[in-house]
């Protein structure tokens, strides 16, 4: 399964400038996602980190990754349009190599545990073939 980014926003609230999901590529429930996020000379926050060698901060890749954590949860514990699901948290995080301008990150998510309420899952961002940040993130839902 794919999704452009009219699908995603139906999934998750966040819109512009949070919205850090452009597409989602490959998507198996309970198996993997893989998801885009491309990273322009235009994003805002590289007005101010750092003006004269622009990084994406960590943070915000890390929020790309748990964007993409809340897609596959969504659809990996059949969520449409009867719960509300939220990211906790995250288990460990590793960044490895920075991320500029003219990068595409490419986000994989796989599941490590599923509960009935709550789910953990591995995420690694790529640019390229260069593994750049890994996390484990937390995922819980609430009726809605």
């Amino acid at each position: 399964m794919q999704l452009n980014i009219q699908e995603i926003k139906k999934i998750i609230p966040h819109r512009f400038p949070f919205l850090l999901i452009d597409r989602v590529v490959d998507l198996v429930p309970n198996e993997k996602l893989v998801a885009i996020k491309n990273v322009t000379a235009n994003e805002h926050f590289f007005e101010g980190h750092f003006p004269n060698e622009k990084v994406m901060p960590g943070v915000l890749i890390l929020e790309a990754m748990a964007q993409a954590g809340c897609i596959y949860f969504y659809y990996s514990r059949d969520l449409q349009g009867k719960n509300l699901y939220y990211y906790l948290g995250k288990a460990t995080v590793k960044y490895f190599a920075p991320v500029v301008p003219g990068d595409q990150l490419k986000i994989e998510v796989t599941t490590i545990k599923f509960l009935k309420n709550t789910g953990v899952v591995k995420t690694q961002a790529f640019v390229g073939e260069k593994l750049v940040t890994e996390a484990e993130i937390v995922f819980s839902t609430k009726e809605a």
